[in-house]
């Protein structure tokens, strides 16, 4: 049974063709591993939105749920879980991410 939250999360995720749940926003990140992800996106001069997790936890919990993902930040690309933090580094460092969100803008 979906939950209002799980119907929220769809949503956002489903609006935003990139999405990054953070603690914080982008012009302001309130942990390290979400400015790490937030200094990421930002080499890539591309649109993405943001949802500041602290504002309902409720939600920062359902996210958990959710994507089965244990921590914040959560990056959605195209409705497509990402990862967290340490994959966003991952995926950048490797040249992979620039490549999913090459994907991105071409489609």
């Amino acid at each position: 049974m979906k939950t209002n939250f799980n119907i929220t999360i769809e949503t956002l995720i489903k609006q935003h063709p990139i999405i990054l749940f953070i603690k914080g926003d982008k012009h302001s990140p309130k942990c390290n591993f979400s400015k790490q992800a937030v200094d990421i996106l930002n080499t890539f001069n591309i649109e993405y939105y943001t949802v500041n997790v602290l504002n309902n936890k409720n939600m920062k919990d359902q996210l958990k749920i959710y994507s089965q993902w244990p921590t914040i930040p959560q990056l959605y690309i195209n409705q497509e879980f990402i990862g967290g933090t340490d994959i966003i580094i991952n995926l950048y460092q490797t040249l992979k991410l620039h490549e999913i969100l090459e994907i991105h803008i071409n489609s």
